[in-house]
C-alpha cells in the first residue's frame, strides 16, 4: 500500500525555481531519505506533501487523499518537523507541548516524557529564548509523541550536537521498527545511509535517482588503494590488467577499480609484489550522488 504518492508533481516558481515532474511512491513501513544540494527542492516537496502549498500541476496523495484538498485531515496522521521552526506565542516548551497534546486529543503523555528525557530537553524553558538545538528538540518531541503512523522530517538534526544526533537517529530507527512510514530530508549522506531503506536524490528540482540502500552497500564495483614499498613494483603493477583510476607517484600509490568477484584474483596478484598496505574505499551514497551528477553534466555537455 502506498502511503505517500507523488504523481508528476510540479511546483513552478519561475526562472527555473521549484520542483518538476516528480514521481515517487512510498509504501507503508518504509523509511525513505531525501537529499540534494541546497535549493534543490527538498523543502518545496515536503510542503507539497503536507498540503501547505498547491501544486502547479500533478498530484500528491497521503493515504489516498489529496494533500492539498484534505490537508487538515491528513495532518492529524502525520508527525512533522519543519525545516524552519516557528512556535506560537506561548510562554514555555511545556505550554507548546500541552497545546499540541490537546489538539491531538492525547491523554497519555508517557512517551512524550520519555522523549524529553532521552533528548535532554528542558521543556520549562522560555520558547522565545530557546537555542536552535532546544527548539529542534521541542519540535521533535511534538512530532513523535502522538505515535503518528507517518513521520515527515525536514532536516531534523539541524542544531543538534553530535551526541544528540546519535540519540535522535536511534529513536528514528526504533520508530521505523514499529512499522512507521518515514520520509526524512537531510544534508547528511551518512545519516540517511545508516537509517533508510531507499534514498531519493534531487537536483535542480528534478529527481535524478532513487537508490536502494542495500544495493549501495553491496555495490558490485570495488575500489582499492594500494601502496608499494618499492618504486619498481609500483611501475610494474601499471602493466597489470586492472583499471587504475588514480596514481600518486610520490607515495608509490595507485587506486584501482575492480568487480567484486575479482577481489580474490587481486589478492593472488599482489602476492608477487612488496606492498606497504591495501585498503578498500567504500562506495558511499555521497559518491553515488556525485557520480550521477558528473554523468549528467557530461551528457549535457555532449548534447
Amino acid at each position: 500500500m502506498n502511503v505517500i504518492e507523488l504523481n508528476r508533481l510540479t511546483k513552478d516558481y519561475g526562472e527555473g525555481r521549484g520542483v518538476f515532474d516528480l514521481n515517487l511512491k512510498i509504501e507503508k513501513g518504509e523509511m525513505v531519505g531525501f537529499v540534494g544540494t541546497n535549493g534543490s527542492g527538498k523543502t518545496t516537496t515536503i510542503r507539497n506533501i503536507m498540503g501547505f502549498i498547491k501544486p502547479t500541476s500533478g498530484t500528491v496523495k497521503v493515504n489516498g487523499l489529496s494533500s492539498w484538498e484534505h490537508a487538515s485531515e491528513i495532518s492529524k496522521d502525520i508527525g512533522y518537523v519543519p525545516g524552519e521552526i516557528a512556535f506560537p506565542d506561548l510562554p514555555t516548551g511545556i505550554d507548546f507541548l500541552k497545546c499540541q497534546a490537546d489538539f491531538l486529543k492525547m491523554k497519555n503523555m508517557d512517551y512524550a516524557n520519555e522523549l524529553i528525557e532521552r533528548l535532554q530537553l528542558d521543556p520549562r524553558a522560555n520558547l522565545k529564548r530557546m537555542s536552535k538545538g532546544m527548539k529542534q528538540k521541542t519540535a521533535l518531541v511534538a512530532a513523535l509523541m502522538n505515535d503518528a503512523q507517518i513521520i515527515i522530517l525536514d532536516e531534523p538534526t539541524t542544531g543538534l550536537d553530535p551526541l544528540m544526533r546519535v540519540t535522535f537517529l536511534d529513536i528514528i530507527k526504533e520508530e521505523h521498527k514499529k512499522g512507521k512510514t518515514i520520509f526524512m530530508s537531510s544534508h547528511s549522506f551518512e545519516e540517511l545511509e545508516s537509517t533508510c531503506d531507499r534514498v531519493v536524490l534531487i537536483n535542480d528540482g528534478h529527481i535524478i535517482d532513487i537508490c536502494n540502500m542495500k544495493e549501495i552497500r553491496e555495490h558490485k564495483v570495488k575500489e582499492f588503494k594500494i601502496e608499494f614499498n618499492k618504486e619498481e613494483d609500483y611501475h610494474k603493477f601499471e602493466n597489470e590488467k586492472y583499471e587504475i583510476t588514480r596514481k600518486q607517484d610520490q607515495y608509490n600509490q595507485v587506486t584501482i577499480k575492480i568487480n567484486a568477484d575479482e577481489s580474490g584474483d587481486l589478492l593472488k596478484t599482489l602476492k608477487n609484489y612488496d606492498i606497504k598496505f591495501i585498503s578498500e574505499i567504500p562506495y558511499t551514497l555521497e559518491k553515488h550522488f556525485k557520480n550521477i551528477l558528473k554523468s549528467r553534466k557530461e551528457k549535457y555537455n555532449v548534447q
